[in-house]
């Protein structure tokens, strides 16, 4: 953890979990806290593959980017962004292309100060703070309607946020509300933690999480598949996040770390 606590907003709750955290402590990252070191243990006693289920996720996000960048689209918006992290979305765009522009959204304070800390300078990065359950507000936003109305298509990533969002606030829906705003040829990238390979195991890390500011509510590849209406789904489908489109040599001896299903869609004309 780092001794600098420039990125923590003043009354920022520190005691208890947060999401973002632990998942940037299990990929190795230095901003985190005892109370997301001490839930990302227990994690990892339930769930010893944690860490590799994490790597697993920021990877297909990398991969993700790289895919959307190579069928010539710029602009990212990144819903539930979480804590700048290994492999930020703007660095993996800008390298393949420098033209690249993205806008970072997010609710959690530490998440929005510290990226607005990291990318203070960069004119073609914004963040905005706001929840993703919220469409409106989100899409009003100064930053994501400049990224819009340009009509040039958007890479929409909704990467690691649905297990954070229980059926009440209609996941499918809010994918459908988001589509709605997007300008032809825009992909959207998904992934999504499932119990489907460990449903022991998974129930403790709900367990884990429950008592914290975000609960977590992983569902079964059917329901997964619902956020892809619309979509034309790209090869090889929707799969489990290492086995979409691996670099070649980076298949893992002890096979892909299951637990996170990813995919990536173009919005349907017509």
């Amino acid at each position: 953890m780092t001794n600098d606590n420039d990125w923590v907003p003043d009354g920022a709750d520190v005691l208890r979990p947060s999401a973002a955290r632990v998942y940037d402590f299990l990929l190795g990252g230095g901003h985190n806290f005892a109370a997301d070191r001490a839930a990302a243990a227990h994690i990892e006693r339930v769930l010893p593959h944690a860490r590799r289920v994490a790597r697993s996720n920021r990877a297909f996000l990398r991969r993700a980017v790289r895919h959307v960048v190579g069928e010539g689209v710029t602009r990212f918006l990144d819903l539930g962004s979480g804590i700048p992290t290994v492999g930020n979305v703007h660095e993996i765009a800008q390298r393949a292309d420098p033209t690249s522009r993205v806008v970072y959204v997010d609710h959690e304070p530490i998440a929005v100060e510290h990226s607005r800390l990291l990318l203070e300078g960069d004119e073609r990065t914004a963040v905005v703070e706001a929840d993703l359950t919220d469409p409106d507000a989100v899409l009003a936003s100064p930053s994501v309607r400049d990224l819009l109305d340009t009509g040039d298509p958007v890479g929409l990533l909704m990467v690691a946020v649905f297990h954070f969002v229980p059926d009440r606030l209609d996941p499918a829906g809010l994918v459908q509300r988001y589509l709605s705003a997007l300008p032809p040829g825009s992909f959207v990238a998904i992934s999504h933690l499932t119990a489907d390979h460990d449903p022991e195991g998974m129930a403790q890390v709900a367990a884990t999480m429950a008592a914290s500011p975000n609960p977590m509510f992983f569902r079964p590849y059917d329901r997964v598949m619902t956020l892809f209406e619309g979509l034309d789904v790209v090869e090889p489908g929707v799969v489990d996040a290492d086995l979409w489109r691996p670099e070649p040599g980076a298949t893992d001896p002890d096979g892909p770390a299951r637990g996170v299903y990813a995919g990536v869609g173009r919005l349907r004309v017509g």
